[in-house]
């Protein structure tokens, strides 16, 4: 299993490196307090939106078309990837030396990784069920079956799986003897390539066909897709645009917060890593902070939905 090889390696490096030292966001520590209570609200309301997008469409009998059911799934998937990087920043900023041991760092690499290539599989998907819904409505419950929706969400977790496996083990395999300050607030590839102690081009140059390519090639299946949309909406009526950007421009909005910065991070081959840590904070973070929202307040369905589980929850109490 991901755990048993992640101590093999674990056990392989212990001579050489134990633990690694994150860098903060800053070095003030009075900025480090505001950080610690911005983000801190930041991961709360991250969790605690996305449990309650997945609580809604579980509980009401009305979300069962397939764009609910990758919408709950997309929300755990959030929840998760936030989860593997938010607690340690926040509380790295509240101690002089953010420390993560070497076991604990692979796993965050790994984790980052997995949760990260699944949202951006799950959100290709949503694409193909918008891209359907709108230009082939007829078709589209043949075209987008349980079975299929089950298939593609069994791809995502398992393409996101053998991604970051891919990414973690000729990492983890590398050898570490030199300096361990990772200069950024998680472990990630780029980062810990540069503390190597050997020629890591090679291992550089296939994270960023792994990662990058995976990145640019579904964003840019994502801009084709609604480019189709929007030339099979031509000679529609102003309500006809109207109803089909709208079930399009939640998804649109949260592609575009979460691609842009996501692909300009790794589809570089080298950069300057302080602006990485700038950047990785939007995909980590705020993005899965905004899509509760975004996906609720641009949808009246998961809005009257979430009204009625918080009335029967508050009656229940």
């Amino acid at each position: 299993s991901a755990l048993h090889v992640t101590q093999w390696i674990s056990m392989e490096n212990s001579s050489c490196m134990k633990e690694f030292i994150l860098l903060s966001l800053s070095e003030n520590q009075g900025v480090q307090k505001i950080y610690f209570v911005v983000f801190l609200l930041f991961y709360t309301l991250t969790v605690a939106g996305n449990l309650l997008i997945v609580l809604t469409v579980t509980s009401s009998r009305h979300l069962n078309s397939p764009m609910y059911f990758f919408l709950c799934h997309l929300s755990f998937v959030d929840v998760c990837y936030s989860s593997v990087t938010a607690p340690q920043m926040i509380s790295g900023f509240l101690v002089e030396n953010n420390t993560i041991s070497f076991a604990g760092c692979i796993g965050q690499l790994f984790g980052l990784h997995f949760f990260g290539c699944t949202e951006i599989f799950i959100l290709t998907a949503m694409a193909y069920d918008r891209y359907v819904a709108i230009c082939r409505p007829l078709h589209y419950p043949a075209l987008v079956s349980r079975r299929l929706c089950r298939l593609m969400l069994g791809g995502s977790w398992a393409g996101g799986f053998l991604h970051s496996t891919l990414q973690t083990l000729p990492t983890a395999l590398l050898p570490f003897c030199g300096p361990n300050k990772v200069d950024h607030y998680f472990c990630d590839v780029r980062p810990l390539l540069h503390l190597a102690c050997a020629d890591t081009r090679a291992a550089g140059l296939a994270a960023v066909a792994n990662s990058g390519v995976i990145a640019l090639s579904c964003f840019l299946i994502l801009v084709a897709s609604y480019a189709v949309i929007l030339v099979s909406l031509r000679g529609q009526t102003l309500a006809g645009w109207h109803k089909a950007l709208s079930t399009c421009g939640s998804h649109i909005t949260v592609v575009i917060l979460f691609f842009g910065p996501c692909t300009f991070v790794y589809i570089r081959p080298s950069g300057d890593l302080s602006e990485d840590r700038s950047v990785a904070v939007f995909y980590t973070l705020v993005t899965p902070m905004l899509n509760p929202l975004i996906y609720t307040l641009r949808n009246g369905e998961v809005k009257g939905a979430t009204r009625k589980l918080c009335r029967r929850k508050v009656g229940s109490g």
